[in-house]
């Protein structure tokens, strides 16, 4: 190619600027909700915190699965999650990809102190590749001679949105990029603020593209490593799941900064994003404790079928179910008739369990939870 097009062409590269003023009360406002996590979770007692890692590990590892149009299922998520993390779990059968996703995203959280090296994110690409056999290199760089083009549209006339540097330049980048990583969050002096750490280590390993696949998924670890070592702890933070909440933006950004080196838009969106994912962890935090309260208030008061119901609802996370319990979904999950199913769902109104809405058919159940 002989015009320069892409960001890793241009002469600045890989030196990315930005502009540190645009990014001062993004920066403040991280720190100041890292403290209020850390003192959140302070309320949680030891069974629930894991309860609670569990559910955002398994959240995570849904979400950034679904940024890239991969559809896992959520309870092989947190069997598996549960297993690794050493905690009793199911013995149901796991798929290769729910296995290597939690997989993934254990070893994140438990190794997050550790500098980066090429081993861990070929070991990964293992995790995440789990099962796969349509892959000619899995745990190592890419090393194919075709271009590696991010594209869309028809096959007959697709769109390339990027175009990432040759697969003969891979061991030359990627060490460049891992001393990269290394020098700025494990020697001192740096001046790099968590934020634009992460915003960096993102756009810099996804431009480069060194993998056949799982680029995404492991730029967004990669950040996650990033904000972990720049706050001392595992950052238990919601950024796919924030992420998926709107990928058109997330597309959007970085379609837009790989052409360049400046990239203050780029870490602006990145910052919200990260604020946004905190509040979404904190939500988390909240609904962990009101599920603790609610137990402790209600568990002796519901029978076996209203008790497995109920789990299922707060299995949902904060959200809950979509459009709210109905007769039928309590039929379905609690395995018993209609006309049981009534009488248990007017006993637990009646002991304010379950709050109700709607009238007939678009009658729906909620937990009675702030």
């Amino acid at each position: 190619m002989n015009r320069k097009i892409w960001n890793w062409q241009s002469d600045e590269w890989p030196n990315f600027t930005y502009n540190e003023e645009a990014l001062r009360a993004l920066e403040l406002q991280f720190s100041k909700n890292i403290g209020t996590v850390s003192g959140a979770l302070k309320h949680i007692d030891s069974d629930d915190k894991e309860l609670f890692v569990v559910e955002l590990l398994s959240n995570e590892a849904l979400k950034t699965s679904e940024i890239e149009g991969e559809y896992l299922d959520r309870d092989s998520i947190q069997s598996s999650i549960k297993k690794n993390l050493g905690l009793s779990a199911d013995r149901r059968k796991v798929a290769p990809a729910e296995f290597g996703i939690s997989e993934m995203m254990v070893d994140l959280y438990r190794n997050y102190s550790s500098p980066l090296s090429h081993q861990q994110l070929f070991n990964w690409h293992k995790m995440l590749t789990n099962g796969r056999r349509d892959l000619m290199d899995i745990g190592r760089y890419r090393t194919h001679e075709d271009p590696m083009q991010v594209v869309s549209a028809r096959l007959d006339r697709p769109t390339v949105h990027f175009e990432a540097p040759p697969s003969v330049d891979m061991p030359q980048e990627m060490e460049r990029f891992v001393g990269w990583f290394n020098q700025c969050h494990f020697e001192e002096p740096n001046t790099l603020l968590p934020i634009a750490k992460a915003g960096i280590a993102h756009l810099y390993f996804v431009s480069i593209h060194p993998f056949e696949d799982g680029n995404g998924r492991i730029a967004r670890a990669l950040s996650e490593k990033s904000i972990s070592r720049s706050i001392g702890q595992p950052a238990l933070i919601s950024l796919s799941k924030t992420i998926e909440s709107n990928k058109k933006a997330y597309y959007k950004a970085l379609e837009k900064n790989n052409k360049i080196c400046e990239i203050t838009d780029w870490l602006i969106y990145f910052g919200q994003t990260i604020i946004e994912a905190q509040v979404e962890t904190l939500r988390l935090i909240d609904f962990t404790i009101e599920k603790a309260k609610f137990f402790d208030r209600y568990s002796q008061k519901m029978n076996e079928r209203q008790l497995k119901v109920v789990n299922r609802l707060f299995a949902a996370g904060p959200q809950g179910f979509v459009g709210g319990l109905s007769a039928e979904n309590y039929t379905r999950i609690a395995k018993t008739s209609a006309s049981t199913a009534t009488r248990d769902l007017k006993d637990l109104i009646d002991k304010n369990i379950l709050l109700k809405t709607g009238v007939l058919k678009g009658t729906r159940y909620w937990l009675n939870i702030k």
